[in-house]
């Protein structure tokens, strides 16, 4: 696996200023990687600098609205002109407005595709490059259970997922040629503030975790832990795979 100056590999992480993409890189950079983070809460990225700070390892970070594609392309240069290369691209920002078929909008299609498909599509256009030309690199995406199975009042949110789906493995069949590995982690709900606030106490909570063996949600730490698991020289023959990260919940 490739590694950045001094043997240290640079990874870049979206969505990192909360939740699993907080989680995820921080365990990243406990594993001994520099870190290149974006999200839109300045102060949650600066919290999480100094995390990875702490372990010893140099981080950047630059808020962009990733929904417009200018700005993903000046994060993925100003990111390239910091470091110099990126080893492992994780693109984990996502977003969902919850609406019924019937009721989606133009802005809330646009916003929602943009973000959760055509960014990592822009920012592996700008690593990846670099990683063909040191014949090793890894992309990770973070999708989710609602891009394989129809979610109530997540229509765009699934098609947006399930288009990354299928990004992943075209990235895997087109990459894969050069050293280059593409995979995809599926969770299902994930306890980070924001999903405790839409999976507080009630039936519905209750149903969705009836539907869960493990019989509980998941911790952003378990995530995190499968995308150390995709970034290391482990998983050097693993591409192009959805990995559910559900307790069982697709098994049943």
């Amino acid at each position: 696996m490739a590694h950045g100056d001094g043997g240290r590999r640079i990874d870049l992480v979206s969505g990192a200023s909360k939740g699993i993409g907080m989680a995820i890189a921080s365990a990243l950079a406990e594993a001994g990687a520099d870190l290149a983070l974006t999200g839109r809460d300045e102060a949650g990225l600066a919290d999480v600098s100094r995390t990875i700070q702490g372990y010893g390892r140099r981080a950047w970070y630059s808020t962009a609205e990733l929904s417009r594609p200018a700005e993903v392309r000046s994060l993925a240069a100003a990111a390239l002109s910091e470091f110099g290369r990126v080893d492992i691209l994780v693109n984990n920002a996502g977003l969902t407005f919850p609406q019924r078929v019937l009721e989606v909008g133009l802005d809330e299609w646009h916003q929602t595709l943009n973000v959760n498909a055509l960014a990592p599509l822009l920012l592996t256009q700008a690593c990846a490059p670099g990683m063909i030309e040191r014949g090793a690199g890894k992309i990770i995406n973070i999708s989710s259970r609602a891009g394989l199975d129809a979610l109530d009042e997540h229509a765009v949110y699934s098609a947006s997922k399930a288009a990354l789906h299928l990004l992943t493995q075209t990235m895997a069949v087109e990459l894969g040629p050069y050293g280059i590995q593409a995979n995809c982690i599926a969770p299902t709900v994930i306890l980070t503030d924001m999903a405790r606030q839409v999976w507080g106490p009630g039936p519905r909570t209750d149903a969705k975790q009836a539907r869960i063996p493990l019989g509980r949600f998941g911790k952003p730490e378990e995530v995190a832990a499968l995308a150390l698991f995709l970034a290391s020289p482990l998983s050097d023959f693993v591409n192009g795979a959805i990995i559910p990260a559900d307790g069982g919940e697709g098994a049943g």
